[in-house]
Formats: structure tokens, C-alpha cells, sequence
């Protein structure tokens, strides 16, 4: 285990904006305003000093050999010595909140609410994306991701959707920092419009995460300066005397992954961030599996775990092997290649340009977020070629076809990315022709199959052949398989289990696969999103297991509805907007003008009509009139004595001319009145 830790000085550059928690906020930090702690204090220990626990998660204080009795209440004492001696040690301050002898179940809590750890996960639990958990001890709270999730297909012209932060921005003060592990938007693409409101904590994230930070920030001028500070594997963040912060190295497919480390006073709580194992990953260390295994000794409570491909057997595959797959493709292709990508996906970019220098090609790089990410890896050193390598659009078509590679982003058939723009011949400098090999280096997210099916068939139509993942291996996922899980959870040995980062049938299969390596059904918890996991002081026997924390999934939720950003606006987009969107695109829309005297109501002229997305009009020139019609009777059906009202003669219109147009075509358009008065 590291006991040494890099120290930090609160003095700063002018570039560098000091970190310094207010008094309220860190009342023992170590050193004068230093926020990263080089204490060698060991980790706070769950319940009191004297239970030691074993890796199983099994509490061996005091004697170990009586075992739970269904002809007698046993209760162990709270609290105390944590070892089990009969009815003569019960403790008057708990009581007895759960009795399930046919499992061997028995729950003792104290009846002091002092000392809650509570976990709230605001995005991440019903979908991969949106990524955002709340710690919350007593009145001190950490965050960890403010990630972004991407549409979903029913929500037209929305952009993205970010994480609900209502239950925050009334607690301002109490918000200490906020850890981000790694720099996917998924995890970060929320940061610009989130922090302004919750009063711009400290932010602690990699090198390289930081990079990718202040890059999405400079596209946002309103949002406030970040206060962020870089971190390795090695430091530790000193919250308060109750709550410190430690990191460890994972990997992933972008550099600096890191899982987060959280020590309170009731145990410590692990949220991997998304990870896998690869013990020879490109540009990047290895995961520390031996410290990861130091922690599995150190009564780990909880491990929040990446669940996204919690379904797929076996082991994820090495990022070196994709460069070797991708090295024997290289031999044999003589014309163009074009690799169809993540942006994020550096370490294979960082192979790609390893084969384009053996191989005596030049690359392309297309699309704006590939470009970015790119410039900022080479900038501070993640990625490794020389700038000359890279050739511009404007002299792309000047070189020969064997020494050119292309790489872009849209291997999921995104509308706007570059391989659409190309296959529809709306790029200005790439076209598709005999001779050119696209390579898709991604594998399919569901929801994108169809996408992608049709951007493969227009790639074949113009003469190129295509290279994808199910054929060789030239993709290699991010996300630990099964068998990786099961080794994490091993090494680690949390005596409560939390799957989080997925969708639910993903964290139920994730589950399932903790109950297989012997966490108990008891201690696993599929939350939804906001659904709150409470830790407290007290005594849990599961058959002869003892723990030493009561967890508990209560039915408590927060706020986590969606905030959907749509070009500037956030949040201003609500369901009742999506819904006429989903009527406008599957119905489309008719609008009804109509003048009227404002003093008797009646009609002047003949109402106008137009249609969009509902009938054209020339072809339907009998319903329109029809239309019409109606039009005109619903508005002449009134007193010619009284004031028009305006607003009864809408709704009629609305609803009348709507059933009449439903009734002649069985569709629904949205009906739009217009009333002129003069």
C-alpha cells in the first residue's frame, strides 16, 4: 500500500487558481490551504478500532463460534465488542428492525441517526451516459462525474441531456469538491452548465482530463473559471477529519482513468469510473491490481462498479493486440484506408499514427472533436508522433492513395459526423471511390444498429470494402467484461455491492454476478436514479457473516428528471415541448387563420390554411376545402351579440377541426389557430 503522498503548496501561479477550502469547509486540512494531503495517517476504519475484519467482509472480534438460533432473539451489541454471546449483552440504545430467520437474516440499528453516509446516484443507474454521483456524510458532500448523455431517437432536436442538480443547489455550502475519473462527455460533458449553480467547488481530475475540461470550457463564456488541480495515482485529498480522498489507476480507453477512493468514518466507499483490466495498454500504466488487492484487506463497504458490459462474458481485450490486428491490415492494403472511430478513443489513435510512420503514410484527421482531442493529447504529451505526419485537406488529393490514412468519427452513423458528410458527398475534400478500405474501428451501441447498417450500405454502393470488428479484431472495448468484474470484486471484497454506469438490465446482470463470487443478495443494491442507499452504525448477521454497517436501498429518491440542453438553452426544453415535437414529426402540423370583427365576433373573409408534414395541399385540394368549411362554422356558431373571445374560438377550432381530421384520415396532426381581430 502507498503511504506517501505528494504534498501540495496553495501557493499558484498566475495561470493556476488557488484551491483553498474556506474554514467551514476543510477545518483540519494538512498544511496551510492545502487541499492534497501528505499524511501518512492510515485510512479510517469501519465501526470502532477494536473489530478487525477479514477479507471476506466477516467480522472475527471476540468469539466467532455462536451462530444464529432461531429458537432465541440474539442480539449482538452495538457499538461494543463486536462479538456474539447471547441475550445478557444487548445494548439498550438498539432495536430489532428485521427478523428473517429462514434466510438467517437478523438487522440491528441504532435508534442515533448521527453518522449517516448517504450514496445518490443523479444519473447513470437506467442508461449509459449522464454520469453523476452524489457521497453525502452528515452534512459534508462530495461529487464524483457531471457527465452528458446523448439523445435518445424520441427526443427531436434536442442536443444533449445533462444530470438534475436541484437536490444540490440549496446545499452549496455543503459541497466540498468535485472528482471526475476520467475525461469521456459522458462524464464531463455536464461540467460547463452544472457548476455555475452548485457555487464552483474544487474540481481533482488527471492530466489529461484536465485538458479536455478547460478545452470544452472555452465554448462556454459564461461559465465560471474552474478551480481545478491535477492529480496522479499517488495523492490524497483531505476533505475534512471525516472525509479524505484517494485515487487509484485504472484503465480505460482515453489516458489518466482513475477510480476514486472515498474514507469515512463508517469504511471506505470504491467508484470505479469506468474501467478494464489491460496489462499492457497503449501510452497509459497498467491498472495497480496488487494495491487494488491491498484494499481488499482494509474493510472496503461499498463498491460502486462499471456495469456496461457487465453482460459479455470473458476478458476485454488489450488495446496492443487491436495495433497488431490493425498492423497485418496495413501489409495488405494498397489503396486508401479510412478508419471510422471514437474521438476519445486515443490509445487507438496513438496506433494508428505508430503504423501510418511504419508504413510510410500520412493521416487526415476529420471531424472537430477528433482534432481537439488530438491537439490537446499531443499537447501535453499522452499522444507521441510527429506534427509533420499530419497532412491538410489542401493537400490531401495531392498524394498518392498507398499513402494516405484518414481517421474520423461517425462509425455509429451520426448525421453530422464525417463518414455520413462523405457517404452523402457533402464532405469539401473526401470522396469515396474503387480501391478505398473503411475500416470501422468501434463497436455498435445499441440503439444504433439501423444507423449504421445504412452507413455501411452506402459505403459498398460507391465501391469501397469495409472492415469491421465482428470480422477481426480491430476494436477493443473500454469496459471490463464479466470475467474482469469478477476478479475486481475478488480483489476488492466489499461487504456491500452497488452496480452502476448501464442500463438496468446491465447493473441486474452485474448483480447477479456479485451473488456468484459470495456477496450476499442482502448487500447488493440495483438503485434507480436518485433512489438514495443509506449507511449506518449497527449490526447485520447474514448465517455466520457479521457486518459491521447497515446498508439499506430506502425508497427515497431526489430529483432526477431530465435537463435537456437544445442549442443555448438548458432546462427550457420540458416534456410537454418534446411531446408536440413527437406529434409535429409523426402528424405534422395544420395551421388555421382566421379574421374576425373584435366587436361581434363575426368572420371576415374566408379562413387561410397551410400544412407541414401533414398533406400537401395541391393533391388534397377536397379535404382542404373541407377543412375550410368547418373552419367557418365553428366560428359563425357563436352570439353575434357578444364580444368575440378570442380564446374559446382557438379551442374550438383546435379541438373540433382536430376530431374532423382524424376522423377523414386517421392521423393526428397538430392544429395551430389564429385569430385576427380587427
Amino acid at each position: 500500500m502507498i503511504n506517501k503522498y505528494r504534498s501540495y503548496s496553495s501557493d499558484r501561479s498566475k495561470n493556476d487558481r488557488p484551491l483553498n477550502l474556506p474554514r467551514e469547509k476543510a477545518s483540519n486540512v494538512s498544511g496551510e490551504g492545502s487541499l492534497i494531503s501528505s499524511s501518512n495517517t492510515r485510512s479510517y476504519r469501519s465501526g470502532n478500532n477494536n473489530s478487525r475484519t477479514n477479507n471476506s467482509g466477516v467480522n472475527n472480534s471476540g468469539t466467532n463460534s455462536s451462530r444464529l438460533n432461531n429458537s432465541r432473539t440474539a442480539r449482538p451489541r452495538v457499538g461494543g465488542p463486536s462479538s456474539y454471546k447471547g441475550k445478557n449483552n444487548f445494548d439498550r440504545g438498539s432495536r430489532l428492525v428485521k427478523s428473517s430467520p429462514a434466510k438467517g437474516v437478523v438487522e440491528i440499528k441504532n435508534q442515533d441517526n448521527t453518522g449517516k453516509l448517504r450514496v445518490m446516484v443523479l444519473g447513470g443507474l437506467e442508461e449509459v451516459g449522464r454520469n453523476m454521483t452524489v457521497i453525502e456524510y452528515e452534512k459534508e458532500i462530495i461529487i464524483i462525474d457531471m457527465g452528458l448523455q446523448f439523445p435518445e431517437e424520441d427526443m427531436p432536436g434536442i442536443d444533449y441531456i445533462i444530470p438534475n442538480s436541484t437536490y444540490l443547489e440549496d446545499k452549496i455550502d455543503r459541497i466540498k469538491a468535485v472528482f471526475i475519473t476520467h475525461g469521456h462527455y459522458d462524464h464531463i460533458g455536464g461540467i460547463p452548465h452544472i457548476m455555475g449553480k452548485i457555487g464552483n467547488p474544487p474540481m481533482f481530475m488527471g492530466k489529461m482530463t484536465a485538458g479536455l475540461v478547460q478545452k470544452r470550457m472555452t465554448e462556454y463564456k459564461k461559465a465560471p473559471v474552474l478551480k481545478i488541480k491535477e492529480i496522479t495515482e499517488n495523492d490524497r485529498v483531505k476533505i475534512s477529519d471525516k472525509l479524505q480522498v484517494e485515487f487509484l489507476r485504472v484503465n480505460h480507453s482515453i489516458p489518466d482513468c482513475f477510480a476514486i477512493i472515498i474514507n469515512t468514518p463508517l469504511g471506505k466507499v470504491i467508484h470505479t469510473g469506468d474501467f478494464k483490466i489491460d496489462f499492457s495498454p497503449v501510452n497509459d500504466k497498467p491498472a495497480d491490481l496488487n494495491r487494488i488487492a491491498q484494499l481488499g484487506a482494509e474493510n472496503i463497504l461499498l463498491l460502486m462498479s462499471d456495469s456496461t458490459d457487465a453482460t459479455h462474458p470473458g476478458y476485454q481485450v488489450s488495446e496492443s493486440a487491436i495495433g497488431d490486428e490493425m498492423g497485418k491490415l496495413f501489409e495488405k492494403i494498397t489503396g486508401r484506408i479510412i478508419i471510422g472511430t471514437f474521438a476519445s478513443q486515443l490509445s487507438r489513435v496513438q496506433k494508428i499514427f505508430d503504423l501510418a510512420k511504419k508504413y510510410g503514410r500520412r493521416v487526415s484527421l476529420q471531424g472537430r472533436s477528433m482534432n481537439d482531442n488530438v491537439e490537446v493529447a499531443h499537447k501535453i504529451g499522452y499522444l507521441k508522433f510527429d506534427p509533420k505526419i499530419i497532412v491538410e485537406d489542401k493537400d490531401l488529393n495531392r498524394l498518392r492513395d498507398d499513402k494516405i490514412i484518414v481517421i474520423g468519427t461517425g462509425a455509429q452513423g451520426e448525421s453530422n459526423a464525417f463518414l455520413s458528410r462523405v457517404v452523402n458527398n457533402e464532405h469539401r475534400t473526401v470522396r469515396l471511390k474503387p480501391g478505398d478500405t473503411v475500416i470501422f474501428s468501434s463497436s455498435v451501441i445499441p440503439g444504433n444498429e439501423r444507423s449504421i447498417q445504412n452507413l455501411m450500405d452506402m459505403v459498398v454502393r460507391q465501391g469501397a470494402k469495409i472492415i469491421h470488428y465482428k470480422m477481426m479484431d480491430i476494436h477493443a472495448g473500454g469496459h471490463a467484461k464479466a470475467e474482469d468484474l469478477k476478479l475486481m470484486m475478488r480483489l476488492v471484497k466489499p461487504q456491500y455491492f452497488m452496480p452502476i454506469e448501464a442500463n438496468h438490465y446491465m447493473l441486474q446482470a452485474h448483480a447477479e454476478l456479485a451473488e456468484q463470487i459470495g456477496i450476499p443478495r442482502e448487500n447488493i443494491f440495483v438503485a434507480d436514479n436518485g433512489q438514495v442507499v443509506e449507511f449506518k452504525k449497527g449490526v447485520k448477521i447474514i448465517i455466520d457473516k457479521k457486518f459491521d454497517v447497515l446498508g439499506q436501498l430506502t425508497k427515497e429518491k431526489v430529483p432526477t428528471d431530465y435537463v435537456m440542453v437544445d442549442g443555448l438553452g438548458v432546462g427550457d426544453v420540458s416534456s410537454i415541448v418534446l411531446r408536440d415535437r413527437r406529434v409535429m414529426a409523426e402528424d405534422g402540423m395544420i395551421v388555421a387563420i382566421v379574421t374576425i370583427d373584435s366587436k361581434t365576433g363575426e368572420l371576415i373573409g374566408s379562413p387561410d390554411l397551410i400544412s407541414r408534414g401533414f398533406i400537401y395541399m395541391k393533391e388534397n385540394r377536397d379535404l382542404i376545402e373541407k377543412t375550410r368549411t368547418k373552419v367557418k362554422m365553428i366560428v359563425k356558431d357563436k352570439n353575434p351579440n357578444t364580444p368575440a373571445d378570442d380564446d374559446y374560438i382557438k379551442n374550438k377550432i383546435r379541438n373540433e377541426v382536430g376530431q374532423f381530421l382524424f376522423t377523414s384520415t386517421k392521423r393526428r396532426p397538430m392544429v395551430l389557430p389564429v385569430v385576427i381581430k380587427v
